[in-house]
């Protein structure tokens, strides 16, 4: 990169995703799961701007709600700066301005999609050029869904859901997400799910997590009737719990136009997959004039990187 082009910053663009398949293992020793899901980018974006500066600094703006969202060390993208940084040897900061689009704690990845774009901003800014491995390695300390936000596409994550391997899917796959105004916890939705899962009336966590066949055809194939016959996502029975609410918009959507509808992730944004783009605007208009925020969007789209 030039130093001119430098001077002025770089912005890097970094999507959301939808868990299309997750299954969820039980709890480990460290207190964390092994999982099997397959992940799709999808078009909500997170734009992230770097430029020069003697400390690391962030600014978060959005089109969502991001009052709960840290503007410190705190902050995920922060922290992939400085282990950029520290990676590389580099003595100086950066300012990140973000701006987000991506739900809040809404299960769509938007904190993992900051860090992978801070990743690669930092590094095109700096010079530093690791190289896609290099940066994988990187994204994988900072959380599990953030190499997925550097890779893009579709993928199946085992693991942690770090441990990516790229899937063929054809054509578009076009979705209606349902945001909420209040966001869940992670830990909290995992905790549950194994809270849960000590009654009689839940399926015993898998001894090791896979993703159904099924699934992985029904991509390849670009089928989403298909793919509405196998998505699910284990952890969709603890949000629910936590937010009985959800139930309502999750019928409603799945009676006037979805093909099937789910949690995404630890919730609690809803995500209603569809036949094809007139579908999905028929859907969005049906949810939105029953009084939700309704947004269309379509997979799978790359990973993070440096926009124009």
């Amino acid at each position: 990169m030039s130093e001119a082009l430098a001077a002025a910053g770089v912005h890097v663009r970094a999507p959301g995703k939808l868990n299309l398949f997750f299954e969820v293992g039980g709890v480990q020793q460290d207190g964390y799961h092994d999982v099997a899901s397959a992940y799709q980018a999808v078009s909500l974006f997170e734009d992230v701007w770097a430029t020069p500066s003697d400390e690391f600094t962030v600014a978060v703006s959005g089109t969502v709600d991001v009052s709960g969202v840290p503007a410190d060390d705190r902050n995920l993208a922060v922290r992939a700066a400085r282990l950029l940084a520290q990676r590389i040897g580099y003595d100086r900061g950066v300012h990140l301005d973000i701006v987000k689009h991506v739900p809040v704690a809404g299960g769509m990845g938007g904190g993992s999609a900051d860090a992978a774009a801070a990743l690669v901003a930092c590094d095109a800014l700096w010079g530093a050029e690791l190289g896609g491995a290099e940066l994988h390695k990187l994204a994988a300390r900072l959380g599990a869904d953030v190499p997925f936000a550097l890779m893009g596409g579709t993928a199946v994550g085992t693991g942690r859901g770090d441990q990516l391997s790229p899937a063929l899917a054809k054509g578009r796959f076009d979705w209606v997400v349902l945001p909420s105004d209040s966001g869940l916890s992670t830990p909290e939705v995992y905790a549950h799910l194994d809270e849960l899962r000590t009654g009689p009336d839940i399926v015993a966590a898998p001894s090791v997590p896979e993703v159904d066949p099924a699934v992985l055809h029904a991509l390849r194939a670009g089928d989403p009737v298909a793919l509405a016959a196998h998505i699910r996502n284990d952890l969709q029975v603890a949000a629910l719990s936590l937010r009985p609410e959800l139930r309502r918009a999750l019928e409603l959507g799945e009676q006037t136009g979805a093909l099937a509808g789910l949690v995404s992730g630890s919730g609690p944004t809803l995500a209603f997959l569809t036949a094809d783009p007139e579908s999905a605007l028929e859907l969005q208009v049906t949810l939105s004039a029953a009084g939700f925020e309704a947004l269309h969007v379509h997979g799978p789209v790359a990973g993070a990187r440096v926009a124009a």
